[in-house]
């Protein structure tokens, strides 16, 4: 698993958030940072050694690389140490990674650094509990492109960080037809699906292409041109069972639309291949994380 801070993307999202927190003009390069509490009370030679840590149970790391970078983009100089590693499971007040520096710095970066881990682990965790429900039987989970505008990069790493693994990443890198597209492609003939297949295959023939069906007489139609992924759209167990054994061997199939926890177990044993969860990025919320000095 690369770390997130590779992405220019990534990068440049820290930047933002950094200049929306301690800048009086957003996304200028020329404006200084300012913290004007820390800079009010705080001496600037004091110099500290703070440690984030959460307080909740079951709690999935991830994000301790961009609190890094959040840290060391306010002040190079702070050295920063992390503990838990992205993906490790911690208990409450185990701390996840430590850093020194000067004192100001750190309260400057305080709070972005928090935001960015706390969204994060809360994916992460969430991802892990499915991942664990289903793991007997091998399905992949799933993210989506659910995600906050400007953080996906983000949020779909934090799902690998609970085990989890990524779905396209945007509209660019595999074709997907779902009900909208159908429903232009030839006024929405379910039995002409195939056709939509080939279609997208001779316009892009370097990308996966998958078909969101929403019953096992749509799917038999995708079938014949053998996409590489079907998507099974709110179906009911014993249609999504029927759809899984016409698939055997030829498409792997993908279970969608309102999955919960309590139901992923009886998806799973379904045997698709994958079950995707839009929840894992628009409704993880937050864990609940604190920043606090530490003795030395």
């Amino acid at each position: 698993m690369k770390d997130v801070m590779l992405s220019s993307r990534a990068k440049a999202a820290v930047r933002l958030a950094l200049d929306e927190d301690l800048a009086d003009a957003v996304g200028s390069r020329n404006v200084k940072w300012c913290d004007s509490t820390s800079e009010a009370l705080v001496d600037a030679d004091a110099v500290a050694t703070g440690e984030i840590y959460a307080k909740g149970t079951g709690c999935t790391v991830a994000g301790a690389t961009v609190a890094r970078a959040v840290l060391k983009a306010v002040d190079p100089k702070i050295k920063v140490t992390i503990l838990k590693p992205d993906g490790s499971k911690v208990k409450p007040g185990e701390p996840i990674l430590i850093f020194r520096g000067k004192a100001r710095s750190i309260l400057a970066a305080e709070r972005t650094a928090l935001n960015f881990m706390q969204r994060m682990c809360a994916t992460a965790t969430l991802t892990s509990k499915f991942v664990d429900a289903v793991k007997r039987y091998k399905t992949l989970i799933l993210d989506t492109r659910k995600t906050t505008p400007g953080l996906r990069v983000f949020e779909k790493y934090a799902v690998l960080c609970g085990g989890g693994t990524n779905h396209r990443m945007g509209m660019y890198d595999r074709v997907l037809m779902k009900d909208n597209h159908r429903r232009l492609w030839r006024d929405g003939n379910a039995d002409e699906l195939d056709q939509a297949v080939l279609a997208a295959r001779k316009k892009f023939p370097k990308l996966d292409v998958e078909v969101e069906v929403e019953s096992v007489r749509e799917c038999a139609s995708a079938l014949k041109a053998k996409p590489e992924w079907i998507m099974l759209d709110n179906m009911s167990v014993a249609d999504m069972k029927k759809c899984v054994k016409m698939c055997k061997g030829i498409s792997k199939t993908e279970a969608s639309g309102g999955i919960t926890l309590e139901r992923a177990k009886e998806i799973a044993a379904t045997g698709v291949t994958a079950i995707s969860l839009g929840c894992l990025t628009h409704s993880a919320g937050s864990v609940d994380l604190s920043l606090e000095w530490r003795a030395v």
